[in-house]
């Protein structure tokens, strides 16, 4: 069954609340496109987009809204039972989100994308407050602290969790990724703030953490011979 058949289907059925037909549609498009992980970059996340998109656009009541989120993340929840995770590349991902409940499930994919890539991944959600934050990634010491965001009104404490991270010094190794509606409706948003890494796709950000490394000693290897040219040239 065509893509994007499944993705209307799967739309209707979700802002209706039409949970028989819901899982339905997910049983199909497992056979349809693919493994677990497929699922979640080529239907449960375009869907969640449509849905917030319209939503934003005063196109969806705030019934149909609520009904398409708890419904589309019980069918998150029952396919990351699917997933394989082997957390092959040893690094580790701390991760929160903002308040509502729809960020929540759009955190709630990235995560099992990164753990599906193989990266291990502690999940705080929502409502931690920051100075709790600060503390757990003194104390963990993450590769990446990952925070997801959809609405503008989460920024200001983004902002000052960032800012506060780097003049305490906190964790100086650990790198700050964000991702989330908001950073993709807003270019160039994500590193006015001081983030090291942005990604408008859970798929996206596990390709950018799997390469970092290789972008890090690239950008290295060129500092080290842009001083070599000018050490010579002097």
């Amino acid at each position: 069954m065509h893509q994007e058949i499944l993705s209307e289907r799967l739309f209707e059925a979700l802002i209706s609340g039409d949970r028989p037909a819901a899982r339905v549609v997910a049983s199909q498009a497992r056979q349809a496109i693919g493994g677990p992980l497929e699922l979640i970059t080529e239907l449960f996340w375009p869907t969640h987009q449509q849905i917030e998109k319209l939503y934003r656009a005063d196109q969806l009541t705030r019934f149909s809204h609520h009904m398409a989120v708890r419904l589309l993340r019980q069918l998150i929840d029952q396919n990351a039972a699917l997933l394989s995770f082997d957390y092959a590349r040893a690094k580790h991902v701390l991760a929160f989100c903002g308040p509502a409940e729809n960020e929540e499930l759009g955190a709630q994919m990235a995560v099992d994308v990164l753990e599906a890539s193989g990266f291990s991944v502690r999940f705080g959600g929502a409502g931690v407050a920051a100075d709790e934050i600060m503390a757990r990634v003194n104390e963990d010491k993450p590769d990446v602290l990952l925070m997801f965001c959809s609405a503008a009104s989460d920024l200001p404490e983004i902002r000052g969790l960032i800012d506060t991270l780097r003049e305490i010094g906190a964790a100086a190794k650990t790198q700050i990724a964000v991702g989330g509606g908001v950073f993709n409706r807003a270019d160039g948003l994500a590193e006015e703030i001081g983030a090291d890494l942005w990604a408008t796709t859970p798929m996206e950000m596990a390709e950018m953490l799997i390469h970092e490394p290789e972008r890090r000693a690239e950008m290295e290897q060129r500092t080290v011979g842009r001083s070599r040219r000018k050490a010579k040239a002097a």
